[in-house]
C-alpha cells in the first residue's frame, strides 16, 4: 500500500480542527465538517454494528437537510449473518440511499485452498488474521483508493487498540485522513440515539451479540464478559486488521 511522506502527512494533519474543539462536538457536527471538508472525497466503512447504524442514521438526517452525502461501503466477506445481510437491506430502503458490497480479494482462493490441503482447516481455522487480510484488509484499501478521508464508527472504550483513538486523524496504513465520530462516546449513548431515532438495528444484539462480526467467528457472550469476548473466542486476536496494524501477522502465507 503507498505510503505518504511525514512532509504530506504534517500538511494533511494542519487541516484538522483543534483537538479541543473536536472532543466537544457532537457526532453529528463532526459528520458535518467531515462533509463540507471533504466532499466527494468522503467515504464511509460499515459493518452495520450499533455505533455504524447510529452514525448512518445520523448521515441520513444530514443529507435531508443539507442534501450532502458520502460514499458508504460494506465488506462482504462472504461471512456475514444473514440477519447482517437483512440488516443492510432495511437501511438501504428506510433512509434511500445505496451501500457498496466489496468483495474478498482474489488471493482468498489460494489461501483457502492451501490451508485446506495442509491444515485440513478452512483458513478462518487456521490463520485468522490471514483470512481477515484477505476478506477485509485487502479489500477495505481498494474500497478506499481514491479517497481522502474514511469515516468509521470505532469507540474508544471497545478496545484496548482503540483506547487513544482521535476523533480526527491520519490513518498510515491505507493511508488517508480517518474519522472516529463516535470516538468518545459511550454504548449507552449509542443504543440512547438507535431508540430515540428509530434507526434499524441488528436483532443479533437482543440474542446476546453486542459486537458482530464473521458468523464463523463470532459467538454471543455469557453474562459478565466483555462485549468483544464472542469475537474470535478461545484465542487473543481482538482485531481484525483494519484499525490495529497486524503487519506480518496477517500477511503470512499457508505452505
Amino acid at each position: 500500500m503507498p505510503q505518504l511522506s511525514a512532509e504530506q502527512t504534517r500538511s494533511l494533519e494542519s487541516e484538522f480542527p483543534n483537538r479541543d474543539w473536536l472532543e466537544r462536538q457532537s457526532p453529528q457536527t463532526i459528520l458535518r465538517w467531515s462533509l463540507e471538508t471533504y466532499g466527494a472525497g468522503l467515504t464511509m466503512a460499515t459493518a452495520f454494528g450499533a455505533e455504524g447504524c447510529a452514525l448512518l442514521g445520523m448521515l441520513a438526517q444530514i443529507r435531508d437537510e443539507t442534501g450532502l452525502l458520502p460514499d458508504i461501503f460494506n465488506l462482504d466477506t462472504g461471512y456475514q449473518f444473514e440477519e447482517t445481510l437483512d440488516l443492510k437491506r432495511r437501511i438501504e430502503d428506510k433512509y434511500g440511499f445505496s451501500i457498496r458490497a466489496i468483495a474478498p480479494d482474489a488471493g482468498i482462493n489460494d489461501a483457502e485452498s492451501d490451508s485446506r490441503d495442509v491444515f485440513e482447516q478452512p483458513l478462518y481455522q487456521s490463520q485468522p488474521n490471514l483470512c481477515c487480510y484477505f476478506r477485509k484488509v485487502v479489500p477495505l484499501a481498494s474500497a478506499v483508493d481514491g479517497f481522502s478521508a474514511w469515516i468509521t464508527a470505532i469507540r474508544r472504550d471497545q478496545t484496548p487498540e482503540r483506547a487513544s483513538a482521535p476523533i480526527v486523524g491520519f490513518d498510515a496504513q491505507f493511508p488517508l485522513v480517518k474519522i472516529n465520530p463516535l470516538a468518545n462516546w459511550s454504548k449507552a449513548q449509542v443504543w440512547d440515539y438507535i431508540r430515540a431515532d428509530k434507526v434499524p438495528f441488528n436483532p443479533l444484539h437482543e440474542r446476546g451479540y453486542p459486537s458482530i462480526g464473521c458468523w464463523p467467528c463470532t459467538r454471543a457472550v455469557q453474562n459478565g464478559e466483555d462485549d468483544r469476548a464472542g469475537r474470535w473466542a478461545g484465542s487473543d486476536k481482538r482485531e481484525c486488521g483494519i484499525h490495529v496494524d497486524l503487519g506480518g501477522k496477517a500477511s503470512v502465507r499457508v505452505g
